[in-house]
C-alpha cells in the first residue's frame, strides 16, 4: 500500500481502545491512528503519552463535529452506546470499525448492516479471536482432514476471578450488555460458527455465583450446527481449575489445546507487532491423536500456527483501499448474536431454543 494513510478516530480508551485498536491501527500500514475519544483525564495523558502525535477530543460529537477530516471511525466504547455511535459515523459518511458485540440484538446489526449497505460504507465488527493461534492451528487441521468428520467441539474461556471487579461489565443494568454471555460468549459462538457453520438449535445454562455478582459469571452454551456437529462453549470467571481450551473431537483423531493466545497479555504488556509476533513456546503446543490422554503424553505435539490480530485491521485497510473483502461483517455478528439472544432465552426459560 502507498500514498497518505487514512485517518483513524479512536472512540474510547479503556481496555479495548488502549491494549487492542490503538496499538493494532499504530502497525498497520496503510492507517494513522488520528484522534483518540475520551474524557478521563489520566488516559488522555496516556494515549498522548504512547502516541505523541494523537489529537484528542473529550466527547464524539467533537470527532464528528470534523467528520471531513477523518476517513475511519473505530468504537472501542462501553457496549451500550456501540449502535449509536456506529449510526452516527455511517450517516456521517464515515466507514466503521465496532466492537464486539456490535448490538444488544440481532435485528440491530441486521439494522446497522442495511444503513451501511445503503450508504456504501464499510461496517466490520473486531472479532479479534478469529486471529488466536489456537484457532488458525485448528482451521489448519480442519482444512487438512486430519481429524476427519468433527462429532464434538469444545471451548472454553474460563478464568479465575471469584470476586467481582465491577464497572459496566459486570453491571446487571440490561442497558449495559454486561456478563460474560456477551462478553466472552461473542468469541466462542463466533468461533463455532466460523469452524462449523449455522445453527439448528440452541441450549443454554447461566449462572451467577460469586457473592455481590449482578450479571451471569458462570455459563454454558450447546450449538447443533445444521451440519450435525455439536459445540460445547464454557465461559467462566469462577473456575478454579481451567480446563483445555479447545478440546475437539473427530471420527480419525482429537485435538486438545491449553492456555490462551499470549497477544493479549503481550499487549497488555505493552508489546508491539514485529518479528516473532504471536508465537508460543514448544511446552504450550496442543496434541493431535486417538485413544489415550494428550496428559499422559497421548498423542504427536501439533506446532501452533503464530497468532495475527494486526491481520485484521490490515484486512480492513486493504477493503478501504484496495475494495477487498470485509474480515467480519456485521451480518455474520448478527448471526452470532442469534445464537446469544436464544442461549439467554434458553436458560431462562429451560427450553432448547430452535432457530
Amino acid at each position: 500500500m502507498t500514498g497518505t494513510p487514512l485517518r483513524v478516530g479512536l472512540v474510547g480508551y479503556g481496555l479495548a481502545g488502549s491494549v487492542f485498536h490503538a496499538p493494532l491501527i499504530a502497525a498497520t500500514e496503510g492507517l494513522a491512528l488520528d484522534t483518540v475519544v475520551t474524557s478521563n483525564p489520566e488516559r488522555q495523558q496516556q494515549a498522548r503519552a504512547e502516541f505523541p502525535d494523537v489529537r484528542l477530543a473529550a466527547t464524539p460529537d467533537e470527532l464528528f463535529a470534523r467528520a471531513a477530516e477523518l476517513d475511519l471511525i473505530v468504537v472501542a466504547s462501553p457496549n451500550k452506546t456501540h449502535v449509536p455511535l456506529a449510526t452516527t459515523a455511517l450517516k456521517a459518511g464515515l466507514p466503521v470499525v465496532v466492537d464486539k458485540p456490535v448490538a444488544g440484538t440481532a435485528a440491530e446489526a441486521r439494522e446497522l448492516a442495511a444503513l451501511a449497505e445503503e450508504r456504501e460504507l464499510l461496517l466490520s465488527v473486531f472479532q479479534n479471536r478469529r486471529w488466536d493461534n489456537d484457532f488458525l492451528t485448528l482451521r489448519k487441521l480442519l482444512n487438512g482432514g486430519e481429524l476427519g468428520d468433527v462429532l464434538r467441539f469444545e471451548s472454553r474461556f474460563e478464568r479465575w476471578r471469584p470476586k467481582p471487579k465491577g464497572g459496566w461489565r459486570e453491571s446487571g443494568d440490561p442497558a449495559e450488555i454486561g456478563g460474560l454471555l456477551y462478553d466472552l460468549g461473542s468469541h466462542v459462538v463466533d468461533q463455532a460458527l466460523v469452524l462449523f457453520g449455522p445453527a439448528a438449535s440452541v441450549y443454554a445454562e447461566t449462572d451467577i455465583r460469586r457473592p455481590g455478582a449482578e450479571t451471569d459469571d458462570d455459563t454454558f452454551i450447546a450449538i447443533t450446527h445444521t451440519n450435525g456437529v455439536r459445540s460445547h462453549l464454557y465461559v467462566s470467571a469462577t473456575t478454579a481449575q481451567l480446563g483445555p481450551r479447545f478440546r475437539v473431537l473427530g471420527s480419525s483423531a482429537g485435538y486438545v489445546k491449553y492456555g490462551l493466545d499470549p497477544q493479549e497479555a503481550a499487549l497488555r504488556d505493552g508489546l508491539r507487532p514485529g518479528p516473532g509476533w504471536g508465537t508460543e513456546d514448544e511446552s504450550l503446543w496442543g496434541r493431535v491423536g486417538s485413544g489415550e490422554s494428550p496428559v499422559t503424553g497421548g498423542g504427536r505435539p501439533e506446532p501452533t500456527l503464530p497468532g495475527d490480530y494486526p491481520a485484521y485491521y490490515a484486512a480492513v485497510a486493504k477493503a478501504l483501499l484496495e475494495g477487498a473483502p470485509n474480515p467480519v461483517t456485521a451480518r455474520e455478528a448478527a448471526a452470532a448474536l442469534d445464537v446469544l439472544e436464544a442461549a439467554r432465552r434458553s436458560a431462562r426459560e429451560k427450553v432448547t431454543v430452535t432457530l
